[in-house]
């Protein structure tokens, strides 16, 4: 008997709420299965399961906000792929719990829990079970839901959420599709992003403290990480004229809709570098670095609510361009609509940010914990450079590398950055 337990998805996540349960006891689910909805302070997560077996019984009940590495249900038989603790007798029904408040914002940094490995040490703050109400911004929908509305065309301003603090459930859009809702006359929607009420577009109480908690995770994770993870910067500047030039000829080959950004070969030639180093792979914990058994490129991308969300794309090193390209648009997409699996926030070996289409040039970032690099990118701006003897103008980013000086120091920083440049100036064998 296993116990499936709520994951820390993200260093700044300390609790969660089961906003939908996708399975119920007696079920058969495997490995990757999605069984669960949980939401929290930056976006609704579907959680999936690392464990083959029947649920046993659910142990947290959906509308219950519960502190990461809790029990959330029993799984019996099958094998489990990661370690579990074994439970001599089942509890027939989740324990009782006493009502307790709101939870605090707490400075420390919960390390990566394996989604089946419950949590030894007690919370950092007692948690309050009650939902606030939808925020406005943000519509409060499960993913299942939000597929279903799109897919035919429910309008979600006439539809009464019945879930935890009025979330809009499965259940929910099939009573709107038997009565009849259907979308408003408008343009076709061409990505998910969540409908929001004409009447709830306005700034409200609940909203800004939504954002404001938001905002306190982010700044404890970050507060942490720069007083216990010893930073070093370095930096480089990058000639991107033979990348941008295949890139040019490449797209005038290509229809509209099939065509590169520049930003995937960023995204290729840091997991590449990163094989190459593998320093820069992994994750600090228990006083160790543990290299990375893959290359998972966080990407940081801000979502509608205010904040960043950096997911992360599997086995960047390994993919084509095209699938690279794939893998980004669909991962904006989902990230805008708050749409997110468990495996993509807590899977991240390194992380990299780009700022360029904001205007700026340089980008000197803050390791997200427990990871130990972040490669950050600035825009593409036009500089004299020397080459060959020669002074022209060339296209030139700049592109920065915040390390941990406990898993590398900055003679490998240095070479990861050379290997970086080196195969951006082969954008052909990318």
């Amino acid at each position: 008997m296993a116990e499936f337990c709520m994951p820390a998805l993200g260093a700044d996540m300390v609790a969660g709420t089961i906003l939908e349960w996708a399975v119920k006891p007696g079920d058969h689910v495997k490995r990757g299965d999605i069984i669960a909805v949980v939401d929290t302070e930056k976006a609704t997560i579907e959680v999936e399961v690392f464990i083959t077996g029947t649920i046993e019984s659910i142990l947290v009940p959906a509308g219950e906000m519960v502190p990461v590495g809790t029990a959330l249900a029993l799984i019996r038989d099958g094998e489990v792929s990661a370690p579990s603790r074994e439970v001599a007798t089942p509890p027939v029904a989740a324990p009782t719990r006493p009502a307790v408040p709101k939870p605090a914002i707490s400075t420390s940094i919960p390390r990566p829990v394996a989604p089946v490995t419950p949590m030894t040490r007690p919370p950092a703050a007692p948690l309050r079970r009650e939902i606030a109400p939808a925020a406005a911004g943000r519509l409060r929908i499960s993913p299942v839901a939000m597929r279903m509305a799109l897919e035919m065309k429910i309008d979600l301003s006439k539809v009464e959420g019945t879930g935890p603090g009025g979330a809009i459930g499965k259940a929910d859009i099939e009573r709107a599709v038997k009565s009849g809702v259907s979308a408003p006359a408008q343009p076709a929607v061409v990505a998910p992003a969540p409908p929001v009420a004409a009447e709830v577009a306005k700034p409200s109480v609940a909203s800004a403290e939504r954002k404001l908690a938001m905002r306190r995770a982010i700044a404890a994770a970050m507060a942490r990480s720069k007083r216990e993870i010893p930073h070093y910067y370095l930096s480089t500047s990058i000639d991107m004229a033979n990348a941008l030039g295949w890139l040019q000829a490449e797209n005038l080959k290509r229809p509209v809709n099939e065509r590169l950004l520049y930003s995937v070969f960023l995204l290729k030639a840091v997991a590449l570098a990163a094989r190459q180093i593998p320093e820069m792979n992994g994750f600090w914990i228990d006083n160790q670095f543990k290299p990375g058994e893959a290359i998972h490129v966080g990407v940081a991308i801000s979502s509608r609510q205010g904040g960043l969300i950096a997911p992360a794309m599997h086995d960047v090193d390994k993919k084509s361009l095209d699938e690279i390209m794939s893998s980004l648009r669909e991962l904006v997409k989902r990230v805008r609509a708050g749409i997110l699996r468990s495996s993509e926030i807590a899977d991240a070996t390194i992380t990299v940010s780009s700022l360029g289409e904001q205007g700026v040039e340089s980008v000197f970032g803050v390791i997200y914990p427990p990871q130990v690099a972040l490669v950050g990118f600035g825009k593409i701006v036009e500089r004299p450079w020397a080459l060959n003897g020669m002074l022209g103008v060339r296209p030139i980013i700049m592109t920065s590398l915040a390390a941990d000086h406990r898993a590398s120091d900055g003679h490998r920083g240095g070479l990861f950055l050379a290997a970086i440049n080196s195969l951006l100036q082969e954008p052909q064998k990318l």
